[in-house]
């Protein structure tokens, strides 16, 4: 996992950061770069990569970063609304108190990514790989795991509601931490997974409807 940098200034890099300005390009190389505030709409940024770059309070809207790179980058405080990500590589980065609405994140491959205070809705990540990723004190809405590898993954703290893992593959897919685990699905696609006792009872309905079990006292 990259360490939890609170503070623009934590960053080991943070001295080397230049501001950004202009529109995003597609193919370009971002390297110590800071984007800061302001809202970019619309624009192609495809096979972008983004090396040691920190995002604050930047809006993304409509934005397409189709296989782009992100490597060691931080972001804090933005919001990522409408923004198509697929087949894109996150590694060894960190978001913090982020908004992603309706993103498309599918086919992407994310390692050591830490989502901090963040609010996932409508999140398509189908057929991604995630390794030693982490979601803490996160709401996850409409998130789709379909399919996906997942691999160390943790939840502590974060809710889940109407979250997909059919057809996925967990290893070490730890949910014991989660306030309240929420699929859309059912519990089929939670093989491979680790939960708690008392989550075991909530899901027991769902287990039961799977199996097509009828429970009844009387």
């Amino acid at each position: 996992m990259p360490s939890a940098y609170e503070q623009l200034s934590d960053l080991p890099y943070g001295h080397l950061l230049r501001p950004h300005t202009g529109p995003l390009r597609g193919d370009e190389r971002y390297d110590t770069v800071h984007f800061d505030g302001g809202c970019y709409q619309d624009q192609a940024a495809g096979g972008a990569s983004f090396l040691e770059c920190a995002f604050t309070g930047v809006e993304f809207s409509g934005v397409k970063f189709r296989q782009a790179g992100f490597n060691e980058v931080w972001v804090q405080g933005s919001r990522w609304v409408a923004v198509a990500v697929p087949e894109s590589e996150w590694q060894d980065s960190e978001l913090l108190g982020t908004v992603l609405a309706g993103v498309s994140a599918y086919g992407s491959a994310l390692r050591r990514v830490v989502f901090r205070r963040c609010k996932l809705e409508s999140v398509n990540l189908r057929g991604a790989v995630l390794r030693d990723v982490l979601f803490e004190d996160c709401l996850l809405r409409d998130v789709d795991f379909g399919e996906a590898r997942l691999t160390d993954v943790s939840f502590p703290g974060s809710t889940l509601e109407e979250v997909r893992f059919g057809s996925a593959q967990l290893r070490q897919v730890d949910l014991r931490g989660a306030v309240r685990l929420g699929l859309a699905d059912g519990p089929d696609g939670l093989r491979g997974a680790l939960i708690s006792t008392t989550q075991l009872f909530e899901l027991a309905p769902q287990f039961a409807q799977a199996l097509g079990i009828t429970v009844k006292d009387r």
